[in-house]
């Protein structure tokens, strides 16, 4: 199975924060993090209320996050759709 090319072209990228950089401002919770692997910010998963990091996606157009969770690595392009281990 090929991996699309955003993902391929990533970077590791440190995150900005060690929580969902929106969450923190309005007082909300999250579920799981993700990083984007473009400019670092975190944002909170779609099953979380504020789905930030699906958000941040749509307003920059970072394509590719990773998981913030201890002990997983997997990365998601919101582009193709596509999933890497």
């Amino acid at each position: 199975m090929a991996i699309c090319t955003h993902i391929a072209e990533s970077n590791d990228t440190q995150p900005r924060s060690t929580g969902c950089e929106e969450c923190l401002e309005i007082g909300w919770r999250w579920v799981h993090l993700r990083t984007c692997l473009e400019c670092g910010h975190v944002g909170c998963c779609d099953s979380s209320r504020g789905k930030h990091a699906t958000a941040h996606f749509h307003d920059v157009k970072h394509p590719v996050v990773q998981s913030a969770e201890p002990g997983e690595s997997w990365k998601w392009c919101f582009v193709d759709e596509a999933l890497a281990p």
